[in-house]
């Protein structure tokens, strides 16, 4: 889209329940990404306009989260993302994050079990939460997934009832490349993301470890598809 089309979007996106520091930030990120990039968002009329919803993405560059929140709020919804728990330790950044209402991940401790209880909690409230299956960075030198996932967004999935919309980056990989300090600005990046329809577990019942490794299997092959479709190549074969 235009710079200015994407300027001017900003000022249509839902702003309650964002609280103050994360609406800050979106107001003061928003603006350079809309500048530095050329965004192109399709499929946001798949994410439901009300009620507990998942999104899954592919993961490619620190840039994902942001630019996963424009497209989040350009279609409607507040996304509330895991992060890790480290993160909360830094005044700003906690401010931030606690007043977008976003979940703390204690990775590798017995603690991370509340985070999968906090999302399965906002779910129930009517909230949007994000995930990146892949807990990390594609490591395919041609960026396709490639990491053994984590199946927390299934779990979830599986307990709520909620649905999972597929949603994919393109060109954050070239924004801000994972091995970078600094964002890539020349030339100008395009950036594409395009959710897909709910993936289907209707079939599925129970939260048992088979069940679980179903609905994992299935999201990534939604979000892999949705993917190749956008890049218009065929994915390996794994």
């Amino acid at each position: 889209m235009p710079t200015w089309r994407a300027l001017a979007l900003m000022f249509r996106v839902p702003r309650r329940g964002r609280g103050f520091w994360f609406s800050f930030a979106i107001d003061l990120i928003w603006p350079l990404l809309a500048v530095v990039t050329r965004l192109r968002f399709r499929g946001g009329e798949k994410l439901p306009k009300s009620g507990g919803v998942l999104l899954a993405s592919n993961h490619l560059s620190f840039a994902d989260p942001v630019t996963v929140t424009a497209f989040s709020l350009a279609s409607g919804r507040i996304p509330r993302y895991l992060a890790k728990a480290s993160l909360w330790r830094i005044p700003l950044v906690k401010r931030v994050l606690t007043g977008g209402g976003h979940i703390p991940v204690e990775r590798n401790t017995a603690q991370a079990r509340h985070a999968y209880l906090g999302a399965v909690e906002a779910v129930n409230k009517g909230e949007c939460v994000m995930f990146f299956p892949e807990a990390g960075f594609s490591d395919d030198e041609n960026h396709w997934p490639s990491r053994k996932v984590k199946n927390g967004v299934a779990r979830v999935a599986l307990e709520t009832g909620a649905p999972v919309v597929p949603v994919v980056n393109w060109g954050t990989h070239a924004l801000l490349p994972a091995t970078a300090k600094f964002p890539k600005l020349f030339p100008r990046k395009t950036v594409d993301i395009v959710a897909g329809d709910p993936v289907d577990l209707s079939d599925l019942n129970g939260t048992d470890r088979e069940t679980i490794n179903e609905a994992t299997k299935r999201i990534m092959h939604a979000i892999t598809e949705l993917l190749a479709t956008l890049r218009a190549e065929t994915p390996p074969t794994r």
